[in-house]
């Protein structure tokens, strides 16, 4: 065969490769986006004001919303990948030092970006498919909130997951989040989804969300750019508020994503956690709303949302979170017609967030090791769950015998090598 045949076989060659390559790049797409679709399941709503549907407060953590209702194709391949192209941005974050007139101002300017505004076609969806996914045979009723990009969502957020269906594998989680409602999204939640656990990513409608209670006429301000956001991400304070909103609208449990969950909440009714108390007195110092456990329609709820809407700061931390059902609670817990339960800190914070630190490293000396004995014996039967503080804790490496490594291997369901080192708290 001369030099010029053996070319052209080579390039001949090349070619068909290439094809080759591109066809079978091209079917593992269509493929995918044909599971996608055939898996996802969403609901149809008429353009007409929704038929009544009842909605049965439960009397206890297992009874659950009901309602018949028609079922919709999800958005298109496109519509989903420019979704989550849009929100693989930074948070948007307000200018530093500026003034209340200077950021209304430019978060006025902005406003097209907030997509979690956005009450579109596909977000008015939400009520309906609430209503279907809880209509399942749930054992309990979970909400998380994610407001950040979809590519955020790590191991460490996929742990809390686990772990909450480690102690209730017949219970529903519904992550309230527009990022996480999307193909890269459906991903993330797939494995579990294969174990036959439920759990579902919807797109909230807040104007729908707000409507008809005390954060109504805050969100419409807020929306159309009339209200200072403060310099706290406004992300982290609609987090806040849609929490109080979703449990008072459809009852159940909110839960932090980064808290591990230990033991069944199925026996909690109408409770909060103080986070901490008085040595002396054994009375309660502050409460925390990292996890909230409320009936449908509980006055408790009602008042937390209307003290947010009368006393919003966006400029103070914690002041629309922790302090806030602190105020309240503080101020109604003596009335009549309240009826709710203060957890102490050991349900939900056995760890403050000073020392959560201590739960990664490994023991040093044996009474450091019969201390970590100690505190997994208490935490196995007097704990719900640990707030893993992910301000203070999202860059400490998991030591190995720490009671955070035990905690893992206990709680979890697909156990990822991940889960052995420090990667389980960073985004990559």
């Amino acid at each position: 065969m001369s030099r010029m045949d053996s070319r052209l076989l080579s390039l001949a060659k090349f070619h068909i490769f290439c094809t080759l390559s591109l066809a079978a790049i091209i079917f593992i797409i269509y493929a995918d986006s044909i599971i996608y679709n055939d898996s996802e399941k969403s609901i149809e709503l008429n353009d007409k004001a929704p038929s009544p549907v009842l909605l049965q407060t439960h009397s206890s953590a297992g009874h659950l919303i009901k309602s018949d209702i028609n079922r919709i194709a999800l958005r298109s391949m496109q519509e989903e990948t420019l979704e989550v192209g849009r929100e693989i941005s930074s948070p948007l974050l307000p200018p530093f030092n500026a003034t209340e007139e200077e950021r209304i101002a430019w978060f006025r300017s902005k406003l097209p970006k907030f997509e979690i505004f956005k009450s579109d076609k596909f977000a008015r969806q939400f009520h309906g498919r609430v209503l279907e996914f809880f209509n399942n045979k749930c054992e309990g009723q979970f909400f998380m909130t994610w407001i950040s990009p979809v590519r955020s969502f790590g191991s460490r957020e996929f742990l809390s997951m686990e772990s909450l269906f480690r102690a209730h594998p017949h219970g529903c989680l519904m992550i309230l989040s527009r990022t996480m409602d999307s193909r890269r999204g459906y991903r993330i939640l797939k494995p579990l989804q294969d174990r036959g656990f439920k759990v579902h990513a919807v797109t909230p409608d807040l104007s729908f969300l707000f409507k008809n209670t005390p954060a109504e006429a805050w969100f419409a301000e807020m929306k159309g750019g009339k209200k200072d956001p403060g310099e706290i991400p406004l992300a982290q304070n609609l987090s806040n508020l849609m929490r109080l909103a979703i449990l008072y609208k459809y009852g159940g449990v909110y839960l932090d994503i980064d808290f591990i969950v230990l033991n069944s909440f199925l026996g909690l009714r109408n409770s909060i956690g103080a986070q901490s108390v008085d040595v002396a007195s054994k009375n309660w110092t502050r409460l925390n709303n990292a996890v909230l456990v409320f009936d449908m329609n509980h006055p408790l709820l009602y008042k937390f949302m209307e003290e947010f809407a009368l006393t919003f700061d966006g400029n103070k931390w914690g002041h629309n979170g922790p302090y806030l059902v602190s105020r309240v609670v503080q101020r109604v817990q003596n009335r009549p017609g309240y009826n709710f339960t203060i957890l102490p800190p050991i349900a939900f914070y056995p760890v403050n967030w000073n020392r959560i630190g201590g739960l990664f490293k490994k023991p040093g000396n044996q009474a450091h090791s019969r201390w970590v004995k100690e505190k997994l014996l208490q935490l196995s039967g007097e704990t719900y769950g640990v707030h893993l503080w992910n301000k203070q804790s999202s860059q400490v490496a998991i030591e190995e015998g720490s009671i955070m490594q035990r905690l893992i291997s206990d709680h979890c369901v697909i156990c990822s090598d991940t889960y052995s080192s420090e990667r389980i708290f960073s985004n990559e």
